[in-house]
């Protein structure tokens, strides 16, 4: 695979001008997923009960559908920085398990790992095989430089040490997810703690709204040193995922089993927008349902240009 490139130097201007990142439908999609005050998903809404606004302003729904089947087009991101050398055989496991479960005929996955480079290690595929050795192929990256044994090579360089988080959900969404269609979701195993990205962490978040991809965090720090739940919130708040922590192998699991739970369980909405004006800007959505329930999608998107 060529190596995509990242943007060079701090006078970056977001990312309006990567080429490979654009919206250029009209129809608005929201993925949502409905919980009650006691965290358990909703699945018998219809559309009367939804309300979707567009800064401020209500439009009209479009499309609406609780089919669960539509497939998903997933990555599934390993933080391999010497923080997390304590998880990351349970991460596998429980990784593996989780694709297990949630794939289903239609659906595809690609595993990265990240750490001072981000790694490849298999593209788009509905092989469980290939999948489930390519997340057995992530390896520590030893304090000071080097791993515990190789991966590919890597598909965005980073500094010699380092946790690269921004840029690999840059690379996860700009240039690999961009080019897919329907549902689109990240899911990422770390402890949010970025060092030696070259985007910044809103570059990062732009490049997930632009290709409508949902970021999910497990939030897996070990104690000694630390996690940063800000990061991880602000990625998942923006894009309409969730972050969950984790704090033991067991923890992990259940928190694999939850964001399960959340993919298969999505109501799909469209919307035409009111504002027909092609000018790039972000928009803020809000979807409104009953008083005692959240809706859980993303809060915006970025107008078609031109």
């Amino acid at each position: 695979m060529a190596a995509p490139a990242l943007p060079q130097g701090q006078n970056q201007q977001g990312l309006g001008q990567a080429p490979t990142i654009k919206a250029e439908v009209n129809l608005v999609n929201l993925f949502a997923t409905v919980r009650d005050k006691n965290k358990r998903v909703i699945t018998d809404l219809k559309q009367d009960d939804f309300k979707i606004f567009e800064d401020g302003h209500e439009e009209k729904i479009s499309f609406f559908s609780k089919e669960m089947t539509m497939p998903i087009t997933m990555g599934l991101l390993l933080d391999t920085s010497g923080s997390e050398q304590n998880m990351l055989g349970a991460i596998q496991g429980a990784g593996s398990r989780f694709l297990r479960r949630v794939l289903r005929k239609g659906d595809e996955a690609m595993i990265m790992s990240f750490d001072s480079d981000v790694d490849l290690l298999s593209d788009f595929t509905d092989d469980r095989g290939i999948l489930d050795r390519a997340i057995n192929k992530a390896r520590i990256n030893i304090p000071g430089g080097g791993t515990i044994a190789g991966n590919p090579g890597p598909i965005g360089s980073g500094n010699i040490t380092g946790t690269a988080l921004y840029d690999a959900v840059y690379l996860a969404c700009g240039e690999k997810l961009n080019g897919e269609a329907g549902r689109k979701a990240i899911v990422i195993v770390t402890d949010a703690q970025d060092e030696g990205s070259k985007v910044r962490l809103e570059e990062a978040i732009e490049a997930a709204q632009r290709t409508d991809t949902v970021i999910h965090i497990l939030l897996v720090a070990d104690p000694r040193f630390g996690g940063n739940g800000g990061v991880a919130r602000k990625m998942t708040d923006e894009t309409g995922g969730r972050v969950i922590y984790v704090n033991s192998e067991k923890k992990l699991e259940e928190a694999f089993d939850q964001i399960s739970e959340e993919l298969r369980s999505q109501y799909t909405l469209g919307y035409y927008p009111t504002n027909k004006a092609r000018d790039g800007k972000f928009r803020k959505i809000r979807l409104d349902v009953d008083k005692d329930l959240k809706a859980l999608t993303r809060r915006g998107y970025y107008a078609p240009r031109g």
